[in-house]
């Protein structure tokens, strides 16, 4: 502990140890002219009987200093002045670093966000979602809840909730909320507070429509009643129902769905006053997903054979409602296995990639300091000669690599947390509370740092073997720090790594690019250009039963009227909608009609006469619906021609057959349309069915409505923008209180083609960040090699070689490492874009333009990066070479 007191006094007392071993060094000189030495062999005489002062001096100081922290303070001031004096290599290895830690915080941050992080509720540890074993879907209905709440001995709670779009009034404008519908237990359960006021409770539940209360989210609450406290006990219509405001959520919570923020919370028994289905329905499994917390000691393993249980006392108990009930956990926040699967397979890919540019990175700074260790090796020599320990020296490259390291990580960390927030301001669709809450907390913090620090260790270390064999002695004697050159190095070994890192990277992304280029350019089944939507819900503005279908008719009317509109349609819904539902049909001779039985599971539509018209999509046989097709009139449908080939074998063989629906009820197929998307890009052909909307009336009304095409150049935004302005118009004229949401066609597939764009976004630009670190990687290696070679270019040329020999010469073993990483690089990236099927439509590296892309951007590559050292080494005169020998 003697080394405590000198702390304080660190700076005199080493000026106190160099006078002292100076006036030492002076005596001895004394000491020698006194025996009659000249001056300058005195010197050297005591010189050599003292020995290395500076060593010496140095290791007298270790005696006070800290046992770790000072020899660590001592490193780091010693590694900032050495990259002072190399401005250059210091930027562009933080900023390399930089990218590369950047990116990785910001994907790591997502995947937090959406997979790692827990939900904000007690023990989430505990909290499970119940989902269809047989299926990607986790919705159950109303009864089928029931009977799991009741009947497992598994879950000490289990609590339902679905989302649901209604009609709000609150003193001004109406306008459409989104709200989750939840079981009374639902805050209760969740072990929630609520930040204003309180909330409502199971035993608040008595039967249908005995619970009117609202809980606002937090979000809303700030941005639509501007945080106004006497909210508590306000009175608000939803689709014209009067509903009292309880209380305000946790200013953290926004659901149990990790990206979506809804505008308040209804209780689940409140379904039939919004004009929804009826609650207790059992065989409407698309209602509520079920989430429960797991008893103390139960694994999930005990409890799904618990819930299977149940499954097959239901399936026995309601056969023509249950289908195969089979049931699995799994995390809640992503919709399952629906939402869940895709979103981890991709943030797995995009993570791996990230990892493969921290890789590359690390490469390419390995290569630099093999470069950087490889110049400095006469220094090194010198200092080894001079009594320097190996040791020493590398402490200090590992040191300057630790802080070029965590100087890249805190700049790469800082641009990622500006990235960040913009992403978590950000609100990707107008008619969606879509938000994507990425803030990085403090494990994204722990893994930046440790990333920074392996980082620094992974390219701090490979000029450990240049400083190992370093001799000192024969480097001196020389001059020259180049000795003999391994068949392969391991800066070319990095090389080659870094090439087939950014092949890999460049295929992804040629891949994701092409992909979304079929997208924006493929046949959907249906028109987007020159169409408008015009979506409401009757149910909001007060319509039920028999008032529906007549106002429905007015609409189509009112649509009609308005300049410009070529053609009007009207369904309940329509493909990449949310509210698209599904059916169960049979073939005409079963009689057993159990959902087990069901020969296809089809998408099903209730649209008007003329909807296939103003939709685009193409009947290929039969007729168009017509109003004489009613409830009154023999059931009849549309079919595609996916469902045609499922149930008859052909097309052709369609028109005219029956089909029998769940109930039992024959249905006489009258046209086949053609085939389809309905709900995302990515799926496989799916059978749809469209019914006439007379003959399965729906509160959901969906208008769509298309335009002439646009002459003389007219713009279609322009144009569009008028038609829905009149759309408007005439809605409100039919009633002032219906919302209406008008908007192109087109933005619907905005939530389908979100993903396939920030795919091909995040992978275009992890594409040019791996080109970039080629670049320069390729660069160094050929700029490093033309210099270290210029003595014998220069003899070359002074013998008579060619051009082409010179460059073959100087670079012939560069371009032959590009080639090598460039086909494993690509022979990887093809399988690695397997992948990108789950995310973006068409997606496929069978392309043959993609292999030639590839390859062109390799050959662009290496071309830009050897284009300076290729004139370089052009530009060799010998004669002034052999004039500087």
């Amino acid at each position: 502990m003697l080394w405590i007191p000198s702390i304080f006094r660190r700076r005199t007392l080493f000026n106190e140890l160099s006078e002292e071993m100076q006036s030492h060094l002076e005596e001895r000189e004394e000491q020698l002219l006194r025996e009659g030495l000249s001056p300058q062999e005195a010197s050297r005489q005591a010189c050599i009987a003292f020995g290395n002062l500076a060593l010496v001096e140095e290791r007298s100081r270790e005696i006070w200093s800290l046992p770790t922290l000072e020899s660590i303070w001592s490193d780091v001031r010693f590694a900032l002045r050495q990259l002072r004096r190399s401005p250059g290599f210091t930027v562009a290895a933080v900023l390399t670093l930089a990218l590369a830690i950047g990116a990785n915080a910001v994907v790591f941050s997502i995947l937090n966000a959406f997979l790692l992080r827990p939900l904000d509720v007690r023990q989430p540890d505990r909290l499970y979602e119940l989902q269809h074993g047989a299926e990607t879907s986790s919705y159950q209905s109303y009864p089928d809840y029931l009977d799991l709440r009741d009947r497992n001995r598994s879950f000490e709670s289990l609590i339902a909730y679905g989302v649901d779009e209604v009609g709000l009034e609150a003193g001004g404008d109406p306008s459409e909320a989104w709200v989750v519908e939840t079981t009374g237990n639902y805050f209760d359960a969740l072990g929630l507070r609520p930040y204003l006021g309180e909330f409502f409770h199971a035993s608040d539940e008595h039967g249908p429509n005995s619970a009117p209360y609202i809980v606002l989210s937090y979000d809303f609450w700030h941005t639509h009643f501007q945080d106004d406290r006497s909210v508590v006990g306000r009175v608000v219509q939803l689709n014209k129902h009067p509903f009292t405001i309880l209380g305000v959520g946790p200013s953290d919570f926004n659901g149990t769905l990790i990206f979506f923020n809804p505008a308040m919370f209804v209780p689940i028994v409140e379904h039939p006053s919004l004009g929804q289905n009826d609650l207790n329905k059992r065989s409407d499994r698309w209602m509520f997903e079920t989430l429960g917390y797991l008893k103390a000691g139960v694994t999930p393993t005990q409890a799904t054979a618990d819930l299977n249980t149940i499954g097959a006392y239901l399936e026995k108990t309601y056969p023509k409602d249950e289908s195969k009930m089979t049931f699995k956990l799994s995390r809640p926040g992503l919709y399952g296995d629906y939402l869940g699967r895709p979103v981890k397979a991709f943030m797995a890919g995009l993570m791996l990639l990230t990892a493969l540019i921290l890789l590359a990175a690390c490469a390419n700074l390995g290569s630099l300091f093999s470069a950087r260790a490889a110049d400095r090796s006469r220094e090194v020599a010198l200092r080894l000669a001079l009594g320097a320990t190996r040791k020493r020296i590398l402490r200090g490259l590992l040191t300057e690599a630790t802080v070029i390291s965590l100087a890249g990580g805190a700049i790469g960390l800082l641009g990622s947390v500006a990235l960040l927030r913009a992403l978590s301001a950000w609100r990707p669709f107008s008619s969606w509370p879509i938000h994507l809450a990425v803030n990085p907390d403090a494990r994204v913090y722990i893994v930046a740092l440790l990333l920074a620090l392996v980082s620094g260790l992974i390219f701090g270390a490979v000029p450990v073997r240049q400083v190992l064999h370093t001799d000192p002695y024969e480097l001196v004697k020389a001059g020259t720090g180049s000795g003999g050159r391994m068949r392969v190095s391991v800066r070319e070994v990095l090389l080659v790594a870094q090439i087939a890192i950014c092949a890999v990277l460049v295929t992804s992304s040629l891949v994701a690019v092409r992909g979304l280029i079929y997208s924006l350019h493929a046949r959907f089944g249906f028109e987007t250009r020159n169409t408008l939507i015009a979506e409401t819900d009757l149910g909001m503005a007060g319509y039920s039963g028999d008032r529906v279908p007549p106002m429905q008719k007015r609409m189509l009317r009112a649509m009609e009227e308005i300049p410009g509109v070529e053609a009007v349609g009207l369904a309940d819904s329509v493909p990449f909608e949310m509210g698209a539902g599904s059916t169960i049909v049979f073939p005409d001779e079963a009689t057993d009609l159990r959902p087990v039985n069901g020969k296809a599971h089809p998408y099903i539509f209730g649209v008007s006469p003329g909807y296939f018209r103003a939709a685009g999509t193409a009947l290929l046989t039969g007729r168009d619906f017509s109003w004489q097709d009613d409830k009154n009139s023999p059931p009849v449908a549309v079919v595609n021609g996916e469902f045609a080939r499922t149930l008859f074998g052909s097309v052709s063989a369609a028109l005219g057959r029956f089909y029998k629906g769940k109930d039992g009820r024959r249905i006489q197929v009258v046209g086949v349309a053609e085939d389809g998307k309905y709900y995302n890009l990515t799926e496989e052909p799916s059978p749809a069915v469209f019914v006439p909307i007379l003959q399965a009336p729906a509160l959901s009304t969906v208008l769509v409505v298309r335009t002439s095409p646009r002459q003389n150049g007219d713009s279609d935004s322009g144009a569009d923008d008028l038609v829905g302005a009149a759309m408007r118009n005439k809605l409100r004229q039919l009633d002032a209180g219906m919302p209406v949401a008008v908007e192109p066609r087109a933005t619907l597939l905005q939530v389908s083609m979100f993903g396939p764009r920030m795919a091909t976004v995040s992978l275009g630009i992890l594409g040019a960040m791996g080109a970039m670190l080629s670049i320069t990687g390729i660069f160094g290696m050929a700029a490093y090699s033309v210099s270290r070679r210029l003595k014998e270019l220069g003899i070359r040329v002074a013998l008579g070689a060619q051009r082409r020999e010179v460059l073959q010469a100087a670079l012939g073993r560069a371009v032959k490492l590009l080639a090598v990483g460039s086909v494993a690089g690509i022979v990887l990236g093809l399988l690695a874009t397997r992948v990108l099927a789950f995310i973006v439509y068409q997606a496929t590296p069978r392309d043959p333009l993609i292999l030639f892309g590839v390859v062109l951007a390799m050959a662009l590559l290496g071309l830009v990066a050897t284009w300076i050292p290729a004139r370089r080494a052009l530009s060799v005169d010998p004669l002034i070479l052999l004039r500087v020998e």
